[in-house]
């Protein structure tokens, strides 16, 4: 099995430990993996602007780039629900790039989703000793039902206990552009999941987008919170967020 591991602008940029994680999760499942070396961005935050044009260019290119593979793995359920959900929409009327769309789309998955509906992986390779608390993305959750597969897998890491917060389907308020253009209602929303975090006292908060993780950490540091650890699920999987 050959499959693209398609990292994401917010991975690379600003957790490259995430990808690697991922690309080690990947081949102990016995998958041959591959990082395509001219990926971009998928186009969601053009996208979500409304920017249709500069969206098609980013989706074409990466259509391109990623239909020659037997799966894309992606450790984000935003860029996911892009390449699956967004693009057979946004070619709907292409007669040329309809059907390379819909044909991608069928074979791009988010990472637990992968790992646990296609791979039927168990016993990731790794250690945890503490408690966590997860946080269900929005796109994850509503756009790609990700919604067992990550506890399913957290349950597997020896030392690790799972602990749910109150509200844990919430969003967190980042949601791209929506927390630079309405800061204050952003914040708001973060600080309620803050507190829900705060009331089952984990020791990290786990996520499967980087995009949420960031705007927690960010959030839960301003609020004087230096203890708790925000990590992607990648990291823990992978043995990356042992204490």
């Amino acid at each position: 099995m050959r499959l693209a591991l398609y990292v994401t602008c917010l991975i690379d940029l600003m957790r490259p430990s995430v990808g690697f994680a991922s690309l080690r999760l990947l081949e102990a499942a016995g998958c041959e993996v591959v990082v395509p070396e001219g990926q971009t961005c998928c186009g969601q935050p053009a996208w979500s602007a409304g920017n249709r044009g500069l969206a098609a260019d980013l989706a074409k290119k990466a259509i391109a780039e990623l239909e020659n593979y037997d799966y894309v793995v992606i450790p984000s359920g935003s860029c996911t629900d892009q390449i699956r959900n967004v693009y057979p929409q946004l070619f709907a009327d292409d007669a040329l790039w309809g059907p390379r769309a819909r044909a991608l789309a069928e074979r791009v998955h988010e990472l637990t989703s992968f790992l646990v509906d296609v791979l039927h992986f168990s016993a990731p390779p790794a250690e945890f000793q503490g408690s966590v608390t997860y946080h269900d993305s929005c796109k994850g959750l509503r756009a790609l039902g990700i919604k067992p597969q990550p506890r399913e897998l957290l349950l597997q890491v020896r030392g690790l206990s799972l602990q749910e917060m109150p509200d844990c389907e919430e969003c967190c308020g980042f949601g791209g552009a929506f927390s630079v253009k309405f800061g204050d209602i952003s914040t708001q929303i973060v600080d309620r999941k803050c507190e829900s975090i705060a009331s089952v006292g984990a020791d990290a908060v786990v996520g499967g987008d980087l995009g949420c993780l960031l705007n927690i950490e960010g959030r839960l540091r301003r609020r004087g919170d230096h203890h708790t650890r925000v990590l992607h699920i990648a990291e823990v999987l992978a043995g990356g967020g042992e204490n």
